[in-house]
């Protein structure tokens, strides 16, 4: 029988990604607000806390579309840290953090400093490249012609380095030696303070929760270093890609653009890849989400020429193999699938014979009658139940956004309870069976209209909604911690 971690006991705890923290300049990062927020949320009774993919994003910050499924976005790098391990002059964080390009070219002044004088971490240092050269090798080599070539995609380099000619490979090697050693740098500092922020949230008892997309983006290390792995013309473009059909979310479905894999290819090889980068998402967090765990079953094939995602295709994929290849190499995985849109018994089998939990989302319980899966009298303890996610609009908003019908339609199935929204939808999430319940930060703060963290099938204006401390009350903890005893989650 597999078990699964998250399954042990009842928790609550909170959605909230690392770019959301309060703080100086356009981002949050992985300084002291990152800590206060684990004492935050300790003091509430909570015990987790579920972020967002934490690697370097394109320049529409989707952390959706990384670089590389294993790198940390250095732009979440604490430059306080650096400071305080005399890396960078104390006044240089302020200055620095107004811009995403003012923090890297603070990376690139403590990278400086660190050639000078490790201060004492060069032998930490070592060993960490050594022990991530698995993945940081190509990532360091493809950042650094990234940088070279002013960001052009890969495909569209010169086609020695497009296509690896060894060669060319060894002497733009040689040529770009210290971006490489920069980026190397970079990666180890990420690494260094987000195991220092993982040790304090244990220290207070709080896991951290971290997202795996199913994919990942075509202009990425990974899908020019493993070409082999992923559906690609002769130029590296992709043939098709990914999405899903039209849903809740999108009339015309959704077109993700990343390349598909070559499961063949991947599974001749014994899912090497995957089973690498679960390894690095379990040195990261304590729980992980796949998302779209419904493309393990089959995913939704468009052809790269398709402008919307309503002409795609489902297509099997070899998920039972992969499972049995990733448990047999870790064990018990700290799991959680997010099953929600077009989800049929086959993508249910396939997550309960490993025991991974799947997503209740209690703002999509309203339709469709009492047969609905996310109404609280259907819900079963192997889930994890959410008011809302990332991709949703905030609770209080949701609500606003239906017909007084609707609304009265919600709080009829609520019991008329005495308490607003989003309280209601909070609470009712805290007593549900499932085992562990999160909420959004923004549910928290009761925030409303023009606080979503992302709008699916858009481009613009997402990733960046930000809290600040001061719109925290005291009631706001109580009412969490009230919750987290009174339902057994504290």
């Amino acid at each position: 029988m597999v078990e699964n971690s998250v399954l042990e006991r009842r928790r609550g705890g909170i959605l909230l990604h690392i770019t959301s923290l309060p703080g100086e300049g356009e981002t949050g990062d992985l300084g002291e607000h990152a800590f206060r927020f684990v004492e935050f949320l300790a003091g509430c009774g909570l015990s987790v806390w579920q972020t967002l993919p934490v690697g370097p994003t394109h320049e529409d910050g989707s952390p959706y579309q990384c670089l590389s499924a294993h790198a940390g976005n250095p732009v979440l790098i604490s430059l306080e840290w650096l400071v305080q391990r005399n890396l960078l002059p104390p006044g240089r964080p302020g200055e620095a953090k107004a811009t995403r390009a003012g923090r890297l070219a603070a990376l690139g002044e403590a990278f400086q400093a660190f050639q000078a004088d490790d201060r004492g971490l060069g032998d930490d240092y070592r060993r960490f490249v050594r022990f991530h050269h698995y993945w940081l090798e190509d990532f360091a080599l493809f950042s650094a012609l990234k940088q070279r070539f002013r960001k052009l995609a890969w495909w569209d380099w010169p086609p020695p380095l497009r296509d690896r000619d060894p060669e060319a490979i060894g002497r733009v090697r040689k040529e770009l030696a210290r971006e490489i050693e920069q980026v190397r740098f970079e990666q180890f500092v990420f690494f260094r303070q987000w195991k220092e922020l993982r040790r304090h949230a244990h220290h207070h008892g709080v896991l951290l929760f971290g997202d795996m997309p199913i994919f990942v983006a075509a202009d990425s290390a990974d899908v020019w270093s493993k070409r082999r792995y992923f559906l690609l013309d002769a130029t590296g473009h992709p043939k098709v890609v990914a999405g899903v059909p039209p849903d809740y979310f999108s009339a015309t479905g959704q077109r993700w653009g990343n390349p598909h894999y070559d499961w063949e290819a991947i599974q001749r090889d014994g899912f090497s890849w995957w089973i690498e980068r679960m390894h690095t998402q379990l040195e990261l967090f304590d729980w992980i989400r796949i998302d779209h765990f419904r493309g393990f079953e089959a995913y939704w094939e468009i052809p790269a020429e398709a402008e919307t995602a309503a002409e795609g295709r489902w297509v099997p994929v070899p998920g039972e193999a992969l499972m049995e290849a990733i448990f047999e190499r870790f064990g018990s995985l700290p799991l959680v699938a997010e099953n929600l849109g077009i989800i049929t018994p086959e993508v249910e089998a396939l997550r309960k014979k490993f025991a991974i939990p799947g997503m209740l989302v209690l703002q999509f319980a309203f339709d469709g009658g009492p047969a609905n899966p996310y109404l609280p009298h259907n819900h079963a303890a192997d889930n994890v139940v959410y008011t809302g996610t990332h991709d949703n609009d905030t609770t209080l908003s949701w609500f606003e956004s239906l017909s007084p019908e609707q609304q009265g339609h919600v709080y009829d199935y609520l019991g008329q309870p005495q308490e607003a929204m989003p309280w209601a939808l909070m609470r009712t999430a805290f007593a549900s069976v499932a085992t562990v319940a999160i909420v959004p930060m923004q549910d928290v703060l009761g925030l409303g209209r023009g606080h979503r963290m992302n709008t699916p099938g858009t481009t613009e204006g997402n990733w960046r909604w930000r809290f600040a401390w001061d719109q925290l009350h005291p009631q706001h903890g109580d009412r969490l911690r009230h919750w987290s005893h009174l339902y057994g989650r504290a």
